[in-house]
């Protein structure tokens, strides 16, 4: 996963170079930040590494503890998800179930760079971004997984990152819960009031779509916030997030004839969405 090596090729030089370009273009320190700026965690520094612990139970976490070979060696990896790229389920010290995910490059940038980003400060970092918006919204009540903490690692100008987050138990993916099974138009309706409760309070979701969202037979939690944000509540952007994730349903009908979803149920969805929003 490490290879500082492989910095100094020129086709890495490039990418870090469009890096720089495309990230420096998107500086954003307005408002949007500040929400969650005020949230307290434990914050350890020990050389290139800074630990992020936002659980206070959890505050002897290490830097070993970030890394799926140490659960590995000590027997604890209960599940994986795999995608692009594998995510862990781990049963921790704490007598908790923990998901453990890095942070991955996609689309052009990661033909040059798979996992290194610009530094711009901690607070910039994906991984503290994501830890502390998860934590406002858990201040905000919204169903959202409870973060654990984060881990960045400096390389230079560039850093990596990883998650840990407590696992919802007996959860299932949306994708995974309409292909086994109908919802009725009830849970329908949930599912879109749920997702108006997150844009009401002004929350974006990057990558709102089916397999980002899971049941736990009780209520509907949306995951994986990275590059997530507060906006302001408007309607371009909520409707955009909307859009996408009817792209999302269709994507996977039809890569999945059987998949229990047609027009109805989205018109329930919205039915609940609009009520709520």
């Amino acid at each position: 996963m490490k290879d500082p090596a492989s910095l100094r090729t020129p086709s890495l030089l490039l990418g870090h170079a469009l890096v720089i370009f495309t990230q420096a273009i998107n500086i954003n320190v307005e408002w949007r930040y500040k929400p969650w700026f005020n949230l307290k965690m434990q914050i350890k520094t020990h050389k290139s590494v800074t630990l992020a612990v936002a659980n206070p139970q959890c505050q002897s976490l290490k830097s070993e503890h970030f890394e799926s070979n140490f659960w590995q060696k000590n027997g604890a990896i209960t599940g994986t998800s795999t995608g692009r790229h594998t995510t862990w389920f781990i049963q921790s010290d704490a007598d908790q179930q923990w998901v453990l995910r890095h942070y991955w490059r996609g689309g052009l940038m990661a033909k040059f760079s798979r996992d290194l980003y610009l530094f711009m400060g901690r607070e910039y970092t994906r991984p503290m971004a994501e830890l502390r918006l998860l934590e406002h919204m858990i201040q905000l009540n919204l169903p959202v997984p409870r973060p654990v903490a984060a881990k960045i690692e400096r390389t230079g100008l560039w850093y990596r990152g990883d998650i840990l987050i407590e696992r919802i138990e007996n959860a299932i993916d949306l994708h995974g819960l309409l292909s086994k099974s109908a919802m009725d138009d009830d849970r329908w309706q949930l599912l879109g009031h749920t997702i108006a409760r997150f844009h009401r309070l002004g929350v974006y979701h990057a990558d709102l779509n089916i397999k980002n969202i899971l049941w736990d037979q009780q209520q509907f939690y949306l995951i994986d916030f990275d590059r997530g944000e507060m906006r302001k509540p408007v309607s371009s952007w909520q409707q955009s997030n909307i859009a996408r994730l009817r792209r999302s349903f269709d994507k996977e009908k039809a890569k999945l004839p059987e998949l229990a979803f047609n027009e109805h149920n989205w018109q329930q969805l919205l039915a609940g969405y609009q009520t709520c929003l």
